[in-house]
């Protein structure tokens, strides 16, 4: 299964697992990993600008991983903030099934891997981090933000990886029109050819 496809719900090929080392909030982890998921092999090049390029996460509350193939992030927010709940979303019931495995290699009982519609609906976050699917579309891209970025908590934000060439400026323009005064957006960083987008909720 090639990555175009990695937002599939159910992917078709065997569930082959497969072991990586992968340097997580400070220090190499062995994780697992297996194909039909976003960047099987290693944490991706966006990923690692976000993680390299976001301060730390509050240490408490419902925290948020926005697509979070086989966990990179997700497991990151629960390393950094042991007492806070870390939900991680994806449609690819094979990832959050990776996601589930990798916290208990490490021993996290704080990550909830789930779908969409299985986050309470009266839960707000204290920040989202995100390595959004662009390839699915703008249509389905800006229905996401626009379910999921209205759930933070006043005066909270929200940490977007989007390369350059794939309208990261774009996004940030919508993002500002859509939302005007309720968000904020700015750029925090650009590195590698992605920029990291910060998006603070109005207090």
């Amino acid at each position: 299964m090639t990555n175009e496809h990695y937002f599939s719900a159910t992917p078709t090929g065997p569930l082959i697992p497969r072991e990586i080392s992968a340097h997580l909030a400070g220090s190499d982890r062995s994780l697992v990993t297996a194909g039909g998921v976003f960047s099987p092999d290693r944490v991706d090049a966006g990923t690692q600008v976000l993680l390299g390029n976001t301060p730390a996460p509050p240490p408490g509350g419902n925290l948020l991983d926005l697509g979070c193939g086989w966990g990179p992030v997700a497991l990151t927010l629960a390393i950094l903030s042991p007492r806070a709940t870390v939900w991680a979303v994806d449609v690819n019931e094979r990832a959050l099934q990776l996601v589930r495995t990798n916290a208990e290699r490490l021993g996290l009982s704080n990550v909830n891997a789930v779908l969409a519609d299985d986050v309470p609906d009266d839960i707000s976050f204290m920040t989202i981090w995100s390595n959004p699917p662009i390839r699915v579309g703008k249509t389905e891209l800006h229905s996401i933000m626009t379910t999921w970025l209205p759930r933070l908590e006043p005066g909270s934000d929200a940490w977007l990886v989007v390369q350059r060439n794939l309208g990261s400026d774009s996004l940030q323009r919508w993002l500002q029109a859509e939302f005007g005064e309720a968000l904020q957006v700015t750029r925090a960083a650009t590195n590698k050819g992605y920029r990291v987008l910060r998006a603070r909720s109005s207090a």
